[in-house]
């Protein structure tokens, strides 16, 4: 899928393309990913939905300014934003559902908890939502932002590489490793790798956490059972946090769901947003 469409938010350029036709889908990658790891969703679902795609900036094929804040704030800012761009708000045109995943998740709340934004249902995957996240090699970037951007270019690879590999539980093979890892080499994706890493903060899912309870649309949450990442223990917790929230459980899937249990992830998609349109 080519990301061909681009907006201009801030100074920022966000690609988000769009495909299919029908009832209004957004979908919401997480880090270090990209719009990329829902194209065989987004393919699927464009066939009964209009499906729209986006990858936040300092990810993806999205600018990687420097100079400008990649945190979770401001991407459910940017999120909010989006939706007005495109008429989705649930006054002025319908309303969208929206499938989230990692920092997606949190990108999403806020921009629905925080921002105002409507949304007609909210899909949660494997999501950044509660307290704790991050890993010790978060906290170690955090800590020494400077020294990782310094890296040798061999060393930098070596290490998304393996940080990659880690988020699967059933292997990558090298094109999907590929795709996975390319926007975040050469020396822009460096810098911009360890940006977003940096600019992490448990703080934007504190602000969250209180007003769970005051979702407005229906919420599903889906979650690999063998999440290394975010442990499905979160899943439970999270689906007791929001009032009427569903939850379904996709064995032998890590936190890279769409690549480790595709016609799974699909099933739980497809059936959620069918019922709802």
């Amino acid at each position: 899928m080519e990301l061909t469409e681009r907006l201009r938010w801030r100074g920022r350029e966000v690609a988000c393309p769009r495909v299919g036709d029908g009832p209004p889908v957004v979908l919401c990658h997480g880090t270090p990913w990209s719009s990329w790891l829902w194209a065989r969703v987004a393919e699927d679902l464009g066939r009964h939905f209009t499906v729209h795609l986006w990858d936040m900036p300092g990810y993806g094929r999205s600018s990687k300014d420097p100079q400008h804040a990649v945190d979770l704030g401001t991407q459910g800012e940017l999120l909010a934003d989006l939706l007005r761009e495109w008429g989705l708000t649930g006054s002025d045109g319908p309303a969208p559902h929206v499938v989230a995943h990692d920092y997606g998740g949190a990108v999403t709340l806020r921009a629905h908890l925080l921002h105002g934004a409507e949304m007609a249902s909210i899909c949660l995957v494997d999501v950044v939502a509660l307290r704790p996240w991050g890993s010790e090699f978060f906290r170690l970037v955090r800590d020494n932002e400077g020294v990782f951007q310094a890296l040798p270019a061999a060393m930098h690879r070596a290490l998304v590489t393996a940080y990659v590999q880690g988020a699967g539980h059933r292997g990558l093979d090298d094109a999907r490793l590929a795709a996975l890892t390319g926007p975040w080499t050469g020396e822009e994706g460096q810098a911009a790798f360890y940006r977003q890493i940096g600019q992490a903060d448990e703080r934007y899912t504190a602000e969250l956490e209180p007003l769970l309870g005051r979702v407005r649309a229906p919420v599903h949450v889906v979650w690999g059972t063998e999440d290394s990442w975010i442990p499905v223990d979160r899943a439970h917790r999270l689906a007791e946090a929001i009032p009427g929230a569903s939850l379904a459980l996709v064995e032998g899937a890590g936190h890279l769901i769409q690549l480790d249990a595709p016609e799974e992830l699909l099933a739980q998609v497809r059936g959620w947003l069918t019922a709802r349109s």
